[in-house]
C-alpha cells in the first residue's frame, strides 16, 4: 500500500495534526498500513473517517460513541453514501436533544445572569437556598441535562429504533427548576 498517503500528507489533507492522527490510530478509529521501512500509509478512505470524527466531536459526541459508530462501517471496502447516511440517521434524535438543551441553556442563562447576582447559591429564581447542592457539585441543571442526553446516546443502537422499543431519545430535563 505504498501508494497511500503518508502521515504528513494525511495531516495536511485532513487538517489535523500528526499527533492527532497517531492518537486516532491508537484508539482504533483509523487504520494505517506500514511500508517495508515501517512508515505509515493511509488509504484515502481514512480521510472520510477523520472528517467524520472531527465533525462528530464538534457536535459534542463522546469518543466512545464515535468509536462504536465507526466499528459498524465495512472493513473490506470504502464506506458508501448509504453507510454514512445510516450513521447520521442513528444520531439524529441525540443531536436534536443536544440542540434543545443548548437552546434552553442559552435562553435561561441570559435571563438568570441578567439579574446581576451571578450566584446560584443566592438566586431566588433558579436555585433558592441552594437546594440543588444536595444533588452534587457543579451546575446541576446543565449537568443533569447533558447526562440525560449521554444516557440516551448509550441506549440508542446504531440502527433505527432503540433496544427498548422507543423510537426516539428521552427528552432531557429542563434546565430551570
Amino acid at each position: 500500500m505504498s501508494e497511500g498517503l503518508s502521515v504528513s500528507e494525511m495531516s495536511a489533507r485532513s487538517g489535523v495534526t500528526v499527533s492527532t492522527l497517531h492518537f486516532y490510530e491508537r484508539e482504533g478509529l483509523i487504520r494505517a498500513a506500514r511500508t517495508p521501512g515501517n512508515q505509515r500509509r493511509y488509504a484515502r478512505d481514512q480521510l472520510r473517517r477523520v472528517a467524520f470524527i472531527r465533525m462528530s466531536q464538534r457536535v459534542g459526541l463522546p469518543l466512545a460513541r464515535i468509536r462504536e459508530a465507526l466499528a459498524t462501517l465495512p472493513a473490506d471496502r470504502t464506506p458508501s453514501t448509504a453507510d454514512w447516511r445510516r450513521l447520521s440517521a442513528a444520531w439524529r434524535a441525540e443531536l436534536d436533544a443536544r440542540i434543545a438543551v443548548l437552546h434552553e441553556l442559552r435562553d435561561d442563562l441570559d435571563g438568570c445572569i441578567g439579574c446581576g447576582c451571578l450566584s446560584v447559591s443566592r438566586c431566588a429564581l433558579v436555585n433558592p437556598d441552594d437546594a440543588r447542592a444536595a444533588e452534587g457539585p457543579g451546575p446541576r441543571a446543565v449537568v443533569d441535562a447533558i447526562d440525560a442526553i449521554d444516557a440516551a446516546g448509550r441506549d440508542t443502537s446504531l440502527t433505527p429504533g432503540r433496544p427498548d422499543g422507543a423510537t426516539e431519545a428521552p427528552v432531557p430535563p429542563t434546565l430551570v427548576r
